[in-house]
């Protein structure tokens, strides 16, 4: 006889040698070719932002969706000399939706994570980006602290040439 259990998150099945010797009756379905956010990445071919891509972790979706997708889309399609720079209005109402829903985006753990990372590469960035992260009139730095790993590659590059 077959049965189910669940443990945690897990659920267990068990089943007799009968029920393996039967045919499956799961029907598959199979995806759609033609359809345009089918294993795309977050740029598309055409250039466009793929906002159901999971590595936006549902980002595109929630309360602050909106402002997300400003702020993003304004980073990504950035034709200034630093990425971005005109997008520090855009981060900044997104950062205010968050600060309105702590469930959803909890700053806590986004600091304890930030801090740990930056203690790796050095101590004296730390306390920079944890008191600007605090304090409203220096927002301008955690604005861009989600395109950062972005719009350091141009200015290294700047630095370099």
């Amino acid at each position: 006889m077959s049965y189910c259990r669940q443990e945690g998150k897990d659920r267990i099945i068990f089943v007799t040698k009968e029920d393996h010797e039967a045919p499956s009756n799961a029907e598959l379905v199979a995806d759609d070719p033609n359809d345009p956010y089918e294993e795309q990445g977050l740029i598309l071919p055409s250039g466009d932002i793929n906002w159901n891509c999971p590595c936006l972790g549902g980002m595109a979706s929630g309360p602050c969706g909106s402002q997300f997708k400003e702020a993003f889309s304004c980073f990504h399609y950035s034709s200034e000399e630093v990425k971005g720079s005109e997008c520090i209005d855009n981060f900044r109402n997104m950062q205010e939706c968050m600060q309105k829903y702590p469930e959803l985006y909890p700053q806590d753990e986004d600091k304890e994570s930030s801090t740990q990372a930056e203690s790796d590469s050095g101590a004296a960035s730390a306390a920079p980006s944890e008191g600007s992260a605090l304090s409203p009139e220096t927002d301008a730095t955690p604005s861009t602290s989600d395109p950062s790993p972005d719009s350091a590659s141009p200015t290294d590059s700047q630095m370099a040439s």
